[in-house]
Parts: structure tokens; C-alpha cells; sequence
């Protein structure tokens, strides 16, 4: 891809990532979005950071320093933990540098993919027992939680207490995230998150049980969302990637932009 197409995927990437982290707290009473021009700041209101952070910075190199200090007070002040994720249209281009002189710490690493929809091999066959359904009931979104919540040991309570409050607007026709569970018999074992929004879809959030890996349960829950993506209309699809992970991107299609 080329650098014009690589900043506009991270454009548009970002923007996806906004929608995916706080759609639903945008719109719940005890949850918050705060966004302009430079940042957004999300909070859920629960003591997780998977669900309170800040990302999408465009801060300028002269109130860098100040916007970067009452952001992390914000949250120091709530009492509340988060995560601040950057990504490679942020600013200023040192941002990372700045994060770790202002006290946080670099807690992981992903990479940013793309493909374009009309030239991956999609039409694969599931794996032998493995049936995937998109999330339409409040009973498949807790499935979806115990296996996104099984990430952590022992699981996080409050993965599954935020998809509690959020499940009427998350189930809801005009939610953007698109939910998948994939089951062996009654057991779920495998997930995946589509959010659609502007000129691509994100997919987030594929995970495989631990003891259930290595079967290609988690191609088939990236490959679904994407057929779905492409039968709606969408050609560009992006994603984060683990260095582990991206192989496996790779083989779909993917590359980094």
C-alpha cells in the first residue's frame, strides 16, 4: 500500500477504533465519551481498563504536555484504571516517548492491518462441529463475554458486567458492532467483533478459548464477519494484530499498513 492509502487506512482506522470503544458508553447514563478536535476520553464507569481509555490524540506540540496531564488526572481523579492506545496517526509523532515521561507504561504492542475485501479467499469451510452464529439474544452476548472475559485469569467480572449494562443498545438494529460466537455443541468457544463504521469495518476481539486453539477456530471467526462486511457493501476491512497473530492475518490477506 502506498503511503497515501497507509495514512488514510490510519485515519479511518482510528475512527473505527472510536466507535468500537465507546459507542455504547456514549449512550449509557453512568458512562461517558468526552471528544473534540485533539482526543477522546472514554469512561464506563467500572474499575477496567479494557472499557476506560483515551486514544485518537491530534494534540498539538504546544498544548501536547497540558492535554496529555489532564487526561491522566481525569481518570486519577474518577479513581478509575485505563489504558491509552496509541495509533500511528497520532500526534505528536513522539506521543509514546511523552506517555512514558508522563508516569504510564508500555503495557503491549499490536500491529495495524488492512485488507481489501474484494481480494481475500473468504469462502472457506468451518472446522469439523465448529457453528458460528452472529449475536442476536442477550443470552449469546453473555456467551461472548465468558470467552472475551476468559483473556484474563481468573476471568474479569467486569468484562461481563459491561456487556450486561450495554446489551440493549448493543443488540439493538442500530448498534454498529456486530457480535459472533462460535460453539462446539452448546460450548462457546471462539468470538469475534465487527464494528462498521465510515468506509470500513474493524474486527476486534477474536479470541479462542484456551484448550480449544489451534483447530482454526479463529480464521473462521475472522473469516465470517468479513463475509458479512462484503455481502453489506464494505471492501476495506482493518484489524490489530499480536506479532503472533499477524501469520495468520497474513495468510487471509492482511497486511500492515
Amino acid at each position: 500500500m502506498s503511503k497515501l492509502d497507509a495514512q488514510w487506512l490510519a485515519e479511518q482506522a482510528d475512527a473505527n477504533f472510536v466507535i468500537h470503544a465507546g459507542w455504547a458508553q456514549r449512550r449509557l447514563a453512568m458512562m461517558r465519551v468526552v471528544e473534540d478536535e485533539a482526543l477522546v476520553l472514554i469512561d464506563s464507569g467500572l474499575a477496567c481498563d479494557t472499557f476506560n481509555l483515551i486514544c485518537r490524540a491530534r494534540l498539538g506540540h504546544d498544548l501536547a504536555a497540558q492535554r496529555i496531564s489532564a487526561a491522566i488526572d481525569y481518570f486519577a481523579r474518577e479513581k478509575r484504571p485505563f489504558s491509552w492506545w496509541v495509533g500511528p496517526a497520532d500526534q505528536p509523532a513522539d506521543l509514546g516517548q511523552r506517555l512514558l515521561e508522563a508516569g504510564l507504561r508500555r503495557e503491549d504492542s499490536e500491529l495495524a492491518m488492512a485488507a481489501d475485501l474484494r481480494q481475500l479467499t473468504l469462502a472457506e469451510p468451518w472446522p469439523d462441529g465448529l457453528r458460528i452464529e452472529r449475536v442476536q439474544t442477550p443470552a449469546q452476548l453473555r456467551d461472548f463475554a465468558q470467552v472475551v472475559a476468559a483473556n484474563w485469569t481468573p476471568p474479569d467480572p467486569l468484562v461481563l458486567r459491561f456487556y450486561e449494562l450495554a446489551a440493549p443498545l448493543l443488540l439493538s438494529p442500530q448498534s454498529p458492532c456486530w457480535f459472533y460466537v462460535g460453539y462446539l455443541g452448546d460450548t462457546p468457544v471462539a468470538t469475534a467483533e465487527l464494528t462498521v463504521s465510515g468506509e470500513v469495518v474493524g474486527l476486534y476481539s477474536v479470541c479462542t478459548l484456551d484448550g480449544y486453539r489451534r483447530r482454526g477456530f479463529g480464521g473462521a471467526l475472522t473469516r465470517q464477519p468479513l463475509v458479512d462486511a462484503w455481502a453489506a457493501g464494505y471492501t476495506v476491512a482493518v484489524l490489530q494484530a499480536s506479532a503472533e497473530g499477524a501469520s495468520v492475518y497474513g495468510r487471509l490477506g492482511f497486511a500492515l499498513f
